[in-house]
């Protein structure tokens, strides 16, 4: 592993020729090692705020390259979240998406960390705890957020979320650019239609 300019880790395993290929089997640990580095390397939004960060967002953006959502990926739509915060510090996150039961929503508990921005929380679909880091934002416009969680192997997944339905170009480019720097493929990143009727009525209205 080493670090190229900006920083961010960079990790490779050793080429082998392919008569040696035969007998030799890359260790395991190499290959664990070099994605907790890269894991470890994301820090969270300096002095994140969790009030400023509550309300309405979209998920406009998602990079993700687990096998089993791989079905899923042509059918992916852009969704609306509301966050909340509970009066012990933690967060809650209502979720809108499309099902074929139609337009269901899903609530989540993010349990605060002693971290300002790092959360966690279980998810009873995988039985496990998953990290939730929002790795920058501007509160106003997007955020982009990282979970982490090991099932079978470590799985990385990159969101990218808009106060509105659409983001800027910049913005657009930048959580790219995270993907990519956590090792993410270009063919892992989603830009997905909005999803229509989703909820069905705005939360309030």
């Amino acid at each position: 592993m080493w670090v190229d300019q900006q920083q961010r880790p960079i990790c490779f395993l050793p080429h082998l020729p392919r008569s040696t290929m035969r007998f030799t089997v890359v260790p395991v640990a190499m290959a664990m090692l070099c994605v907790m580095a890269i894991h470890a390397d994301v820090k969270p939004q300096k002095d994140f705020n969790l009030q400023k960060f509550t309300g309405k967002w979209y998920r406009v953006g998602l990079a993700y390259d687990s096998p089993g959502f791989a079905p899923y990926r042509d059918k992916l739509k852009a969704t609306m979240g509301i966050i909340t915060q509970t009066p012990d510090g933690h967060a809650n996150l209502t979720m809108w998406e499309l099902s074929p039961l139609g337009c269901q929503s899903l609530t989540y508990q993010y349990n605060k960390t002693s971290v300002p921005g790092e959360f966690i929380y279980f998810s009873t679909r995988h039985n496990i705890e998953k990290d939730i880091t929002v790795v920058d934002t501007d509160y106003t416009d997007y955020a982009l957020v990282l979970k982490y969680k090991v099932f079978n192997r470590e799985y990385t997944q990159v969101a990218l979320y808009g106060r509105t339905p659409r983001v800027r170009n910049n913005i657009l480019q930048k959580f790219k650019a995270l993907a990519l720097s956590q090792g993410l493929s270009k063919e892992s990143i989603l830009i997905p239609p909005l999803a229509e009727n989703c909820p069905i009525t705005e939360p309030g209205e």
